[in-house]
Formats: structure tokens, sequence, C-alpha cells
């Protein structure tokens, strides 16, 4: 094993009903006054907002509710978000939702715990936090891993920029996962979500560091689980083991857990972040339109990790180093596709786009040629455009 540090404070609480617990996970964390932040009608409809609330009530807690956060999760609304919970006086803001909600919720607690700073100027790395108010989940959609994370996402509408902050402080106090919650989704955010679980996993495995034994076969391990019980999950929402197994590797893959002694490379989701600021498609769905054309282009740097990840996650044995990495590729894209999801452009549904858009997006991707992405290759703008154009079809 390599050098590392591992973090990871949150609490989890997995299981059926396991919701109602909230009011008491809030209560021992000091929380007086919460926050309830959740995204469309389904969740007040489902009944999970009223049991929510009920137990917050229960406990003795004022709270207040505020819905409409929207997928790729707006600055304007954690803005208003975070308004709201001035108001009010919060003291903890508790996201019953998936990956969008959470971030919502990781940046309203980010605004009330630095007053007097713009909160999108963590995201452009202006200021750098120095307090969060405390954050927990009731996880309703396997994918994000935000419940678990440092990691929290935002788009400007205004000027189309998606932005990531890493940062220990916005790490969720505790997580509450009932699987029961996530049988009401659709089929397609479900395949959604175990593309995102891969895509944690993959962004650490394939790095340049290597010798992590025991990560590295974890990281297998649960793209291995992933990809068993996505299928599984997909034929029917309902089936408990698939959706309850999928719910813990989304945490698992984005936990950091998969990726200790290495670093983290994360340029299919870089890449995938620019197509969802400029089309608004769905994280998920970006993610398995650009990796297929991000492992065509940076496999060549070390065709060994792409064996090993063939034989150790797909099966595939061949004496050949390099068929057996193409084969591992082909199988990843394949699934994708099984899913349901898009493997390039016009799968994605953006159709083939122009040559101007391409070197957009490229440059948009490395902010405008101030920074490049990726550890196992490091890529800049033209190589970006190069990824976008194979993914172009």
């Amino acid at each position: 094993m390599q050098s590392f540090s591992y973090y990871s404070p949150t609490r989890v609480v997995f299981g059926k009903e396991t919701e109602t617990q909230v009011g008491s996970l809030v209560k021992e964390l000091g929380g007086s006054r919460v926050l309830v932040l959740y995204g469309g009608g389904s969740a007040v409809k489902s009944g999970l907002i009223g049991r929510v609330t009920g137990s917050l009530a229960a406990a003795g807690l004022a709270h207040e509710a505020l819905g409409g956060v929207k997928p790729n999760p707006r600055l304007a609304f954690a803005r208003e978000a975070l308004e709201r919970a001035r108001a009010f006086g919060a003291d903890f803001v508790l996201a019953a939702g998936g990956g969008s909600v959470i971030d919502t919720a990781k940046a309203v607690a980010l605004g009330l715990g630095n007053p007097g700073v713009d909160i999108w100027k963590f995201w452009t790395r202006e200021a750098v936090p120095v307090g969060c108010a405390p954050v927990g989940v009731v996880l309703t959609i396997s994918a994000a891993g935000s419940e678990t994370s440092s990691s929290s996402v935002l788009t400007d509408e205004e000027t189309g920029e998606k932005r990531g902050l890493g940062s220990d402080l916005v790490r969720p106090r505790f997580a509450v996962m009932n699987p029961e919650i996530t049988f009401t989704l659709p089929v397609y955010q479900v395949a959604c979500g175990v593309v995102d679980i891969m895509m944690h996993t993959l962004d650490r495995y394939f790095c340049p560091i290597l010798g992590n034994e025991l990560s590295d076969q974890i990281a297998e391990s649960v793209l291995r689980v992933a990809i068993e019980k996505g299928r599984a999950a997909v034929r029917d929402p309902h089936d408990y083991d698939a959706m309850s197994e999928l719910m813990w590797a989304g945490s698992l893959s984005h936990n950091d857990l998969t990726g200790l002694g290495g670093v983290k490379d994360f340029a299919p989701h870089q890449l995938g972040h620019e197509l969802s600021a400029m089309f608004d498609v769905a994280h998920g769905a970006s993610l398995s339109t650009v990796w297929g054309s991000w492992a065509d282009y940076c496999w060549e740097t070390n065709p060994a990790r792409f064996a090993r990840y063939a034989k150790n996650v797909w099966g595939i044995e061949n004496a050949d180093e390099r068929a057996a990495a193409r084969a591992g590729i082909d199988a990843t894209v394949d699934y994708f596709r099984s899913l349901g999801m898009p493997t390039c452009f016009g799968e994605l549904g953006i159709g083939t786009q122009p040559d101007e858009v391409l070197h957009r997006l490229a440059v948009n991707c490395m902010y405008g040629g101030t920074r490049k992405v990726g550890t196992f290759r490091v890529l800049d703008a033209p190589d970006a455009y190069e990824i976008y154009r194979r993914a172009n079809h």
C-alpha cells in the first residue's frame, strides 16, 4: 500500500423504515432548527417528506421544508435556499433526495457556516470555506455517493459553468438509507445511478499509482456487484436485494475507500460535466456517453491496467494484453448500452454536434485553458476535443 489519509466520518443507518429515525439522529448532533430540502413532488406524494418531518416533530425539533431542487443542481436555487435557512434560523440542513439535493444541502450548509461570503466563490476557488453547518441525508437514489463524500457539484445556469468542490467540511454527519424508498424510481434513473456508481469507482481505479492491491480488489468487487445488481435492478426496481446492494455500493464508491493509496483521475467526470452544463442531460448519462471514448483515447497509456480490469471485473481471459484491454472497454460500453444508457452523442439525444461546439466543450472543460484534468493520462483542451470528437456520432 502507498501512503494515504482516510477520513470517513458519516454514520450510516441502513435498512427498512430507517427514515423514521432522523429526528433522534439530528437531536443527538445538537440540531434544533432543521431546513429539509427535497426535489420534486414525488417525495411528498410518496409520503417520505411526511415521515421525515413527522420524525423531526416527534423529537421536538422545529423544521421547515423546501422543495424544488432540480437535477444538475442550480446555484440560484442554492442561494434561495440559503436565504430561507437564514431567515428560519436553521442550524441543521437535512437533504431528502439524491445527489442534487445533497449537493444543494452542502452548499446551504457552507453558506450558513461562512456568513458574508457568496457560496459560488467556494466552487470557483476564490474563497476557502472555514465552517459548515451540519448536514444529514435521507437517500432516495443510489448514484452520486454524495451521502458519504466530501464532494459537491453546482451549476451556474447564467454562465453555464458546472463546478465541483471537495472539502471534508461538507461530509454528511449521517446518511439514512432505506432501499425501499428507491422502489418508485423510473428505470432510467436507476440505470443512470448504476453508471455513476461505476464511474466513481473507475475514476479512482484508473490512476498512475499502482501497487495498492487491497484498494484495487475492493474497487473490482464494487464494480462486479454494481454490474450484477444493476442488471437485476433495471429488470425489477422493486427487487430489494438488488436495490439494497446498489445503495451500499453507491456509498462505498465515493467515500474514497476504493482509491486509497492512489490519486483520483475523474477526467470522464469533468468531460461529462460539460455535457450536463451545456445540454442539461442527466449526469449518469453524460458519463456513459464519454467513458468509451475516453478509454479509447487513453488505454494505451497503460494497457496492462485495462487488461487487469477486463480479467478481474469482466472475466475476460486473453494472453494478448492489448486484446484483453480492448475487450474490457467493449464489455463496459456494451453493458452501458444494455441498461439503456447512451454511449455517444446520438444516443444521448443531442445529435451530432458541429466542430465549434466540440471545441467550446473542450475549452470549457479546461476552464478556458487554465487547467488540465486527469491523472491516468493528463488531458488538455486538444485531448478533450479529440475525446468529444470520438463520441460525436
